[in-house]
């Protein structure tokens, strides 16, 4: 009979989701930005219409704010890296040779014996694209055919900051005074324990922890801000 033995077997954890890790930072950042802003202008004790307001202006001028970042970062890099390949493709255009014995090189410097290393260099740099894509890959570090949208990551941080944004923020459409404040805490705080707990899958640690230390930042945010608010002061009626 025959058995598979799974004796020192191990999986790792899946850290290239960039796209849920991304979401769940962007929540995370929204939250903690307009709960500590909402709960500054409350703690001034203007009207609910004030605090409104300023919680939209947070959401939609930080949700603007980080769409832009990231489109002009990430179309940075794109144009970055789209030269570095415009400039190895012409040089694998004007000197194969040469690129051969570099990429021939690498490979035995991965310890691969001197014959295969030529032999597996030859192979790749009989065809362009796949000889452009390996030596991206192996003198540059990137993957040419996933240099990333910047219009899908604006896009991303836009909708994820927005959504995060708008929990603190839904209290005061209903409600005002104290009842607003205490739920919108209470709405920060259940998100927050979420976000964290998201967390906790990427890096491995304690799901409490992470959901506590999330909720502890978010809280330590709006208690500053309500207490800044409240010292400054600007007076209203409700």
């Amino acid at each position: 009979m025959t058995t598979t033995s799974t004796e020192g077997h191990h999986e790792h954890r899946n850290i290239s989701g960039g796209a849920a890790r991304a979401a769940v930072f962007g929540v995370s950042d929204g939250l903690t930005t307009n709960v500590a802003l909402i709960l500054g202008v409350a703690g001034a004790h203007v009207g609910a219409g004030v605090v409104r307001l300023a919680g939209l202006a947070g959401l939609i001028g930080g949700a603007f704010s980080m769409a832009a970042g990231e489109w002009v970062s990430m179309r940075a890099q794109s144009e970055l890296l789209e030269r570095e390949l415009a400039i190895e493709r012409r040089e694998l255009t004007r000197a194969p040779e040469k690129e051969r014995r570099e990429l021939a090189a690498i490979y035995r410097g991965r310890g691969v014996d001197p014959q295969t290393a030529d032999t597996m260099a030859g192979a790749v740099m009989s065809d362009i694209d796949l000889a452009l894509e390996v030596h991206a890959r192996e003198e540059m570090g990137i993957d040419p055919t996933s240099l990333g949208s910047p219009v899908k990551a604006a896009l991303s941080s836009f909708t994820t900051f927005a959504v995060g944004a708008l929990v603190p923020l839904v209290p005061w459409f209903f409600l005002h005074g104290t009842a607003a404040v205490v739920l919108s805490l209470l709405l920060a705080a259940v998100t927050a324990t979420l976000v964290g707990a998201a967390l906790a899958q990427f890096t491995g640690r304690s799901r409490l922890w992470s959901a506590l230390r999330q909720v502890g930042i978010a809280a330590a945010a709006a208690i500053v801000t309500y207490g800044v608010g409240a010292l400054v002061g600007v007076g209203g009626g409700a």
